[in-house]
């Protein structure tokens, strides 16, 4: 019998550690999946999946499969070990329902099923079931296929043997509880695409697949590279020191560290930190050790090869990652991660674990690639300047006590209320519309900051130069939040930053420019919610002494269409012409710009509360956004001309008034 043989066999019953009863998860849903919205619903596919991933992190499986069925449903397959189908000896049921029906019942609490798991609390599969209307598992095992059916977490029968097989494996097919879930029982597609994506690339060589059944789209994903093809992704776009990102993965004690990093021409650092394929976005003790001995090998290095001059200081950590994009994976039996959203790790052995194999291989790597070696502490030589110039500079424009208008913008129109909950700050570019927006603003609460002109793209720009941007400072200054090293989100003076710029394709740029600065500098900002795109009308309808506002063009066809129903109705005799405008018995007037609105108008339109229209600009998928920015605002023009040639279809010529 081979190792993987015995293996297999010895995962059973025995090894399924049983918790606690299940009978509060339809009570309190909030309390195991964090939602019971968008983010909630899509948790439950990532609580299945998860447990076939673990399988395949432990050699177990090599596909994992995702399918969004036309009726709703979704169906998880592996093809793994598969459940355990066999009496357990606490429940006395078959340790396949008792899996999906107890809260804390799986093979991660250490009976021995599950050496490395991405799942911390092992609650998933039966808090999914707790949730569904309906839940089916197929276990294909011992040459059996082995059939259970719930409904709301309730067996409606014992497991029945419903057939043979020669493979094996777990099918998990269920449906979200309306119920339970009353904001959406819709899946995207796009998140389980990024999910399986994300997934593939932390366990090299596992197979995943999503298909849509409601669209027919599927796609599918194997990187023999794992997280150096990871890293690869990220800096699609952006310019590399070198071809082939630095990798290593070794095992000390029962952890395993598994490391790839690759520096471009940008500034701005990308580190992706991993505690057993879970996103630790606030890092923990792996970035901890990973920064340390990423420091200390650099400037080893450099002294060593005279590449710092004797009297010049070391270079700081934040010297020697600009630029950088680096994965941290580490696997290890029992991560302990800090509060209930597993953002950060806390295992204190893992930072002397990353540590010791990040100095001893990126060392290596730096001695026998010299030339790559160079171009990385030019690189960090460069950045430390700009930073002792950027400081200097930073001194000069940014004061504390920005809440009591202190080191304010001297061209900014601030709002008399100081609760930052109840402010917005609207940026506006050009001074009529700036003027108008002024006259007609509520100054109680809304604060106008007008901009000259196109503003500096960040995209390739350092704090030194910035600060050397007039207009870059004035935002600087009348967020409150200050910039680099200084930055606070708890000084953010105003919790609505609205771009109101013209509905045309110089004011859709200036909105770009500004929105590259706001996620690549105050990031943030943004993913708290506080930017928003203000929605100008396009077109005033005249009717009589009455106007009617629209937004866009299919907005401006059904108003049109609207209207010359209600004169039929009155029976008003209408020419059959083709001009909508004149069959509507109205006038139309084109909007060029906000400057072209007196102030009653833009209040009415743009800036009341009650009417306006305002987009809240949200970053469902960082990679993606970090993608989109290299791509439209870096140096790359093939890139960016791919970019916009392929979405030219979605273009509207006349509202970009070409």
């Amino acid at each position: 019998m081979t190792e993987k043989n015995q293996r297999q066999s010895s995962y059973d019953g025995s090894q399924i550690q049983v918790l606690e009863g299940l009978e509060p998860v339809r009570k309190r849903p909030g309390m195991y999946i964090g939602s019971t919205g968008y983010d909630g619903v899509h948790h439950l596919i990532k609580e299945i999946a998860d447990n076939s991933i673990d399988e395949a992190i432990a050699g177990f499986a090599s596909r994992v499969e995702v399918t969004l069925l036309r009726d709703g449903g979704v169906r998880v397959e592996d093809d793994g070990r598969g459940i355990p189908v066999d009496k357990h000896p606490k429940t006395g049921k078959s340790t396949l329902e008792t899996v999906l029906t107890v809260l804390h019942a799986g093979g991660k609490f250490g009976g021995g099923g599950y050496k490395v798991s991405s799942g911390l609390h092992g609650v998933g599969s039966s808090v999914v079931n707790a949730l569904s209307t309906h839940m089916i598992a197929e276990v294909h095992k011992n040459g059996k296929i082995h059939r259970i059916e719930f409904e709301k977490g309730v067996p409606k029968a014992a497991l029945k043997v419903v057939g043979k097989t020669t493979k094996t494996g777990t099918i998990i097919t269920f449906y979200p509880d309306p119920t339970i879930f009353k904001e959406t029982v819709t899946f995207d597609y796009k998140w389980v695409v990024s999910y399986l994506r994300h997934q593939s690339y932390l366990t090299k060589g596992v197979f995943t697949r999503v298909r849509d059944e409601r669209s027919d789209e599927s796609q599918a994903f194997y990187f023999e590279g794992g997280i150096q093809s990871y890293v690869k992704h990220l800096n699609i776009g952006k310019e590399v020191l070198a071809d082939t990102p630095f990798y290593i993965e070794r095992q000390i004690e029962d952890a395993v560290v598994e490391i790839a990093l690759q520096y471009n021409d940008t500034y701005i650092e990308t580190v992706k930190p991993f505690a057993n394929n879970v996103l630790t976005p606030d890092g923990g003790t792996h970035v901890v050790g990973f920064r340390t001995a990423l420091t200390r090998v650099v400037n080893d290095y450099a002294r060593k090869n005279s590449l710092l001059k004797e009297k010049e200081d070391n270079l700081t950590g934040d010297d020697i990652r600009e630029g950088l994009t680096a994965v941290i994976l580490v696997k290890i039996p029992d991560p302990q991660f800090e509060g209930q959203t597993k953002n950060k790790l806390g295992n204190p052995e893992v930072r002397s674990y990353v540590d010791k194999v990040m100095t001893e291989y990126f060392a290596y790597y730096l001695e026998e690639n010299p030339a790559v070696a160079k171009k990385i502490i030019s690189k960090a030589v460069i950045a430390a300047r700009a930073r002792k110039a950027a400081r200097a500079a930073r001194d000069n424009v940014i004061r504390k006590g920005a809440l009591d208008g202190m080191g304010l913008p001297g061209k900014l129109w601030d709002c008399s209320s100081r609760s930052p909950s109840d402010s917005e700050i609207y940026i506006v570019e050009g001074n009529s519309a700036a003027g108008s927006a002024k006259e007609g603003r509520d100054s109680k609460t809304q604060a106008i900051l007008p901009l000259r002109g196109k503003v500096l793209n960040t995209e390739r720009a350092r704090l030194d130069k910035m600060f050397a941007n007039k207009e870059i400072v004035a935002m600087i200054q009348a967020f409150g939040v200050g910039i680099g090293d200084s930055f606070d989100i708890s000084g953010l003076r105003y919790h609505k930053i609205i771009i109101m710029t013209d509905a045309d394709v110089d004011g859709s740029h200036i909105a770009t420019l500004l929105l590259t600065f706001l996620f690549r500098y105050m990031k943030e900002v943004v993913e708290g919610g506080y930017v928003y795109l203000a929605k100008p009308p396009l077109y005033s309808i005249n009717k009589g002494q009455k106007k009617i506002y629209v937004y866009n063009e299919d907005e401006l066809a059904k108003t049109l269409d609207k209207l010359i129903a209600e004169r039929r109705e009155r029976k008003v005799e209408i020419d059959p012409a083709d001009d909508k405008v004149k069959q509507a018995g109205v006038t139309l007037s084109r909007f060029k710009g906000l400057g072209e609105m007196d102030a009653d108008q833009l209040w009415e339109t743009t800036m009341n509360p009650d009417n306006r229209v305002l987009i809240q600009v949200r970053v469902e998928d960082a990679e993606e956004a970090d993608a989109v920015f290299s791509r439209l605002m870096g140096d790359d023009v093939t890139l960016r001309k791919s970019f916009i040639q392929g979405r030219a279809k979605d273009a509207n010529l006349e509202e970009l008034d070409i």
